[in-house]
């Protein structure tokens, strides 16, 4: 099923993301957290791409497992960061052949020497690319608080709406902390002429350390509601997870009664919050 379809009906959908392993030792348990993920029957799961497509073999066949073996639709994500036309026709073709639907694309990181060779320079040529030779569904990225290395949110949105042009479906939000910056955004967007769904991308932090990675990867602001939860329990494991989980929970309620109907949870590849999280939903989304 193409994502776009589930975003069409007149329900909630919640959905959640994974990443595959690092290493090859890895994969039998990062396949397995995957899995458990996929028996909470989100409305679709998206599997993320490594850097400079490091695990690019290993997204596309945990994607195929989820599909083939538990029914999800997915959402595999692929990067223009240091990819060839050759190299992207292969994937489509990969894709075809597993009867995926659906990709995400992103530009990706930089590698930290800044050396890569590639045909695409920004996700909205690899989006054209695409577009011009599939029915594939594409998704792409948007950043409500800015992309980091945007000079102003003005030229963002600019961008923003290049790759929506360029024949991107859907968007999904980088992770924000206070849903009156996705509120606010969403309002300059539609000024924009931009007008395709937006899913609310939410990261359940559970840990103080998680949170100070997020936010120097994203400089996303963290409301000092937030911080004071995390300043409490960040110490104790058990408590901060909880919170966690109740914080997200709490945020996606609010989307929900706010008329934004379609979550999208940075699941981190772990099996029993992204079941919280539902578990605390389970009238809401019913």
């Amino acid at each position: 099923m193409k994502v776009k379809d589930i975003l069409s009906q007149d329900t909630v959908s919640v959905s959640f993301e994974v990443f595959p392993p690092k290493k090859i030792e890895s994969f039998d348990s990062v396949k397995s957290a995957t899995e458990a993920i996929a028996q909470l029957h989100p409305d679709f799961m998206s599997v993320t791409y490594g850097a400079a497509g490091t695990t690019a073999g290993f997204t596309i066949e945990i994607a195929e497992n989820l599909q083939n073996a538990y029914g999800v639709t997915v959402l595999p994500h692929f990067t223009c960061v240091s990819a060839k036309q050759d190299t992207v026709e292969e994937m489509i073709k990969k894709l075809e052949e597993d009867h995926i639907e659906n990709i995400m694309v992103l530009r990706g990181d930089i590698p930290k020497d800044g050396k890569r060779e590639h045909d695409f320079e920004h996700a909205s040529d690899l989006i054209r690319f695409i577009k011009e030779r599939t029915d594939l569904c594409i998704g792409g990225a948007c950043y409500p608080e800015g992309h980091v290395e945007s000079t102003n949110k003005a030229k963002d949105i600019y961008y923003l709406k290049e790759k929506v042009d360029a024949g991107c479906d859907f968007l999904t939000t980088q992770m924000f902390f206070d849903n009156n910056i996705l509120y606010n955004f969403l309002y300059r967007i539609r000024e924009a002429d931009i007008h395709v769904p937006v899913i609310a991308g939410i990261m359940p932090i559970t840990t103080a350390r998680q949170l100070e990675r997020s936010v120097s990867l994203s400089g996303t602001n963290v409301p000092e509601r937030f911080r004071a939860i995390v300043d409490h329990f960040g110490t104790n494991p058990n408590a901060m997870k909880q919170a966690g989980i109740i914080y997200a929970s709490e945020q996606i309620i609010d989307l929900i009664a706010n008329g934004i109907t379609h979550i999208h949870v940075y699941t981190m590849n772990k099996p029993d919050v992204a079941e919280g999280i539902l578990r605390n939903l389970s009238e809401i989304i019913k």
